[in-house]
């Protein structure tokens, strides 16, 4: 092959077969892309810049992928697969939408509850990633904060959490705590 039909890197410069190994998966043109291995000087090596696709995930995710393809690729499969997803995010998210005022997991669970939509609506993809990018805003401000200022929020934190629990078990189930605890303190 001449010279000027390949990238530099050995590989014929179409992207197509090079003889050996399998060829580029479907939709790898689609596929980010990141720089080639960089020289001591933090250059590209060989002085330009070549792009190499990212490697495709291996183990369960591919599998995952690989199936969800599989199903997308019928037209039942697809319209199954929608309602399938929108019925099991809409019962995980009531689920923690009702544990919120609960002691436990609550919004947790929500968060999960908008992964799995999020396998497939693209809406639930961009609200989780705005969930993620403001938890993650959060906890770098927080830990960022010196220690007293970390207790007073974790202390407002467990004030809220006790104050939840409190009134959801007195209105929820009829246990007033703090009246028996000061009744328990009264009488001992």
């Amino acid at each position: 092959m001449p010279k000027d039909q390949h990238d530099g890197t050995g590989r014929p410069a179409s992207g197509g077969r090079s003889g050996r190994g399998r060829a580029p998966a479907r939709g790898a043109a689609s596929r980010p892309v990141r720089p080639a291995h960089r020289g001591p000087s933090g250059l590209p090596a060989g002085g330009r810049v070549t792009a190499v696709a990212e490697r495709p995930p291996t183990g369960f995710r591919q599998r995952v992928r690989t199936s969800l393809d599989l199903i997308r690729a019928n037209p039942t499969g697809r319209v199954a697969l929608k309602i399938f997803i929108a019925i099991a995010g809409a019962l995980v998210v009531t689920v923690g939408l009702a544990l919120i005022p609960l002691p436990g997991p609550g919004w947790l669970i929500v968060i999960g509850g908008l992964a799995i939509w999020a396998v497939e609506f693209h809406w639930a993809r961009r609200l989780l990633a705005f969930t993620r990018r403001h938890v993650h805003a959060w906890t770098r401000w927080v830990t960022s904060r010196s220690l007293p200022v970390r207790i007073a929020l974790g202390s407002v934190g467990l004030i809220f959490v006790a104050t939840v629990v409190w009134l959801s078990l007195k209105y929820s189930l009829g246990i007033d705590l703090v009246a028996r605890l000061l009744h328990y303190l009264a009488t001992h």
